[in-house]
């Protein structure tokens, strides 16, 4: 399959080692930095005559890949989603999928007019642990879900803002939930039943005053179900992140995944006693090198799967849009002081504008 990258920072190593490991054919980079995608040519032993641009349209013309990973700001993901799904192309689109719903909403529409599969890159997913708890889930082991948390305690600094200035801005990034968080507010969507009816959020920016979004964020969810859900992000955690957990309560369970990126279980407890606490701690224990985990080489391959044999991806577009709209509604809660019903039929960052 023929594959190619556009945007080569901070993520895109774990994208191209995805690639490798799925067997595809690498058959560019694409960065409007010329040296970043070269670094990852010499980094990756990629081939010494790898085709670099610094204009995806005129890549996209010349190469025609048929996957593309989208691994630029945020703020440019639905522009270029747009532009590869024109061209034929299949993607992977890092997180979050866009930073408007009218944008998301466009790109489900014209995915399915072009008959393309689009994959939200939420790869947190495909973790042991996740999948541990899922896998109970639709089992119905936790019998009623009660309610479910997701916190994120982390540390982002001057330096690390500074080395990219679209970090922390409306137009290209908003803040902590929307982008370091938003892996376990998917997470915690997901496995509360998807459906939302209100959402309450509060939002500060309290210390990093050189950015424009929100260095906190605070929500409660109620979900269509009758269960509850509370949120608890922020980069303000002195002096280095500290955890991402997620926990699920039910009538008659009871889990905590643990660890830097929700990659070990840390508490398994069901009233049926189907398997022993200690061995699915031990199972699901993964220690990954960075906050990335492991996940992105088995969303490459269940992405690579859905193409060859017609499927919806794992982790489709629409699971890409949810994510989205909850933190949207957040923000929208947060700047009203009120209460917001889902569905959300638009939103958009730059709406926060000045917010601070």
């Amino acid at each position: 399959m023929r594959y190619a990258i556009i945007g080569c920072g901070r993520i895109s190593p774990n994208h191209i080692v995805a690639a490798k490991n799925t067997g595809m054919e690498i058959v560019a980079l694409c960065d409007i930095v010329a040296h970043h995608a070269k670094d990852k040519i010499l980094k990756f032993e990629l081939a010494p005559d790898m085709p670099v641009y610094t204009d995806y349209r005129l890549m996209l013309e010349e190469i025609k890949p048929e996957l593309v990973a989208i691994a630029t700001e945020s703020g440019k993901h639905a522009e270029i989603a747009l532009a590869c799904i024109e061209a034929g192309c299949h993607l992977i689109i890092e997180k979050p999928i866009a930073l408007s719903l009218t944008d998301a909403d466009l790109i489900i529409e014209k995915s399915q007019e072009k008959n393309v599969k689009v994959c939200a890159c939420h790869q947190n997913r495909f973790n042991k642990s996740i999948q541990k708890i899922r896998d109970a889930v639709e089992k119905e082991r936790f019998g009623r879900l009660l309610y479910g948390t997701a916190h994120i305690r982390w540390a982002r600094d001057y330096e690390y803002y500074s080395r990219a200035k679209w970090r922390g801005t409306w137009e290209q990034d908003g803040g902590a939930l929307m982008n370091q968080c938003l892996h376990n507010i998917d997470l915690l969507r997901w496995m509360m039943g998807d459906e939302i009816d209100e959402v309450v959020g509060m939002t500060d920016r309290l210390k990093h005053d050189y950015i424009e979004a929100e260095d906190l964020g605070i929500a409660l969810i109620r979900f269509k179900n009758g269960s509850y859900g509370i949120i608890e992000g922020t980069t303000n955690i002195y002096p280095r992140n500290l955890e991402e957990t997620l926990y699920i309560f039910g009538e008659k369970g009871t889990v905590k995944a643990g660890g830097e990126a929700v990659n070990i279980i840390e508490e398994w407890r069901f009233s049926d006693y189907m398997d022993d606490p200690e061995d699915v701690k031990r199972e699901c224990h993964e220690l990954p090198p960075n906050i990335y985990g492991y996940g992105h080489t088995k969303l490459y391959r269940d992405m690579a799967d859905a193409i060859s044999n017609d499927k919806t991806p794992y982790v489709d577009a629409w699971a890409g849009r949810r994510a989205l709209e909850l933190v949207l509604a957040i923000y929208q809660s947060a700047a009203s002081g009120s209460n917001v019903r889902l569905p959300l039929d638009s939103g958009n960052t730059l709406d926060f504008e000045g917010r601070f």
